[in-house]
C-alpha cells in the first residue's frame, strides 16, 4: 500500500512544478500534512516522544520531510518523471544499507558488490540520459541526494516506529520540523504567489495528503514488523510503476534505455537487498 502510495509522487510533482514553485511544493506540502498530523496527535492524545527520541525524529524529518520532497521538486522541474524514476530506484538498496549501518549487522561482502553495482548502473543511467553533469546532470545529483535522504529517513522511521508506533513517527516528524517547512513556504510565497491550474493543485493535494503522510502509515507499519531488508524489496516495484504512470498520465515515451537502465539498476537492488536477507538466515 506505501509502495502504491508512493509511485505516484514523481510524475504528479512532475506535474505540479509546472504551474507552482519546487520550494512551494517541497516546502508547502510537508505544512499541510503537518496539519493534519498535528490533530491526529492531539485527538488520540498522543505522549511526548523522549528527550533521545526527539533526535531521532529530527534524522526522520530531515530525510522524509524537508530532504526528498524539496530536492526531487527542484530536479523535476528539469528532468522527464520517467527519469526521474530510474534515478530513484537506487533507493531500496541504499535502504538496505543504511539500515545495516544503523543496526550495525555485517553482511556478506556480495551485498556491498550489488549495492555497488547498482549505485553505478544508476549514475552511469544518469550521466548517459543528461548528456552529463551539465544541465539535467544537475537534476541527476538533487535526485541522488534525495535517494540517500530518503533511506536514512526510511531506516531511522523504521526503527523508531517500532517505540512509538508508524503514524506517530512520521507525524512527530511533521510537527517537529513544521516551523522550518512553514518559512520555506513563506518564502516561496513572497518571490512568486503560487498560482496553478485545478490539475496542479489536485497533484499538490495528492502530494501533500498521501505522498507525504498517509502513505507513511502502511510503509513505515511495514518497516517496523521488518525485517526492513526484506521489506525495501517491496519498493523495487515502485519505479517501474511509476514509469507506467508517467506514460499514462503524462504522455511520457518510454525509450529502450530508460527500460534498460531501470532493468539493471532494479536487478542489481535486487541482488544486493536478496544476498543481505541470505547472510541473515545464516
Amino acid at each position: 500500500m506505501g509502495v502504491a502510495a508512493f509511485s505516484f509522487t514523481v510524475p504528479l510533482t512532475r506535474v505540479a512544478v509546472g504551474g507552482l514553485s519546487p520550494l512551494f511544493i517541497g516546502s508547502g506540502r510537508a505544512v499541510v500534512a503537518a496539519a493534519l498530523a498535528g490533530v491526529a496527535l492531539v485527538a488520540t492524545r498522543q505522549a511526548l516522544p523522549s528527550g533521545t527520541q526527539w533526535a531521532r525524529i529530527a534524522v526522520v524529518a530531515a530525510g522524509i520531510v524537508v530532504g526528498f520532497p524539496v530536492l526531487t521538486s527542484y530536479a523535476l522541474t528539469v528532468t522527464p518523471a520517467s527519469h526521474g524514476a530510474v534515478v530513484v530506484a537506487l533507493l531500496p538498496a541504499a535502504t538496505a544499507v543504511a539500515a545495516v549501518l544503523r543496526t550495525g549487522e555485517r553482511p556478506a561482502q556480495p551485498f556491498w558488490v550489488f549495492s555497488l553495482a547498482g549505485a553505478v548502473a544508476a549514475v552511469g543511467f544518469a550521466l548517459r540520459q543528461g548528456g552529463g553533469f551539465g544541465g539535467v546532470g544537475w537534476a541527476d545529483l538533487l535526485l541522488f541526494g534525495a535517494v540517500l535522504a530518503a533511506a536514512v529517513g526510511y531506516a531511522e522511521g523504521g526503527l523508531l516506529a517500532r517505540e512509538i508506533g508508524a503514524w506517530q513517527t512520521v507525524s512527530w516528524a511533521l510537527v517537529l520540523s513544521s516551523p522550518l517547512m512553514i518559512t520555506l513556504a513563506g518564502v516561496a510565497v513572497a518571490h512568486r504567489a503560487p498560482s496553478g491550474t485545478a490539475v496542479e493543485w489536485a497533484c499538490f493535494a495528492y502530494l501533500a495528503v498521501v505522498s507525504m503522510y498517509l502513505g507513511f502509515f502502511a510503509w513505515y507499519r511495514g518497516l517496523a514488523i521488518g525485517p526492513m531488508a526484506t521489506v525495501s524489496q517491496v519498493q523495487l516495484v515502485q519505479p517501474i510503476m511509476t514509469i507506467c504512470w508517467a506514460a499514462l498520465l503524462l504522455g511520457e515515451h518510454i525509450t529502450v534505455l530508460t527500460l534498460t537502465g531501470g532493468l539493471v539498476v532494479i536487478a542489481c537492488a535486487s541482488a544486493a537487498v536478496r544476498t543481505r536477507l541470505g547472510q541473515a538466515r545464516t
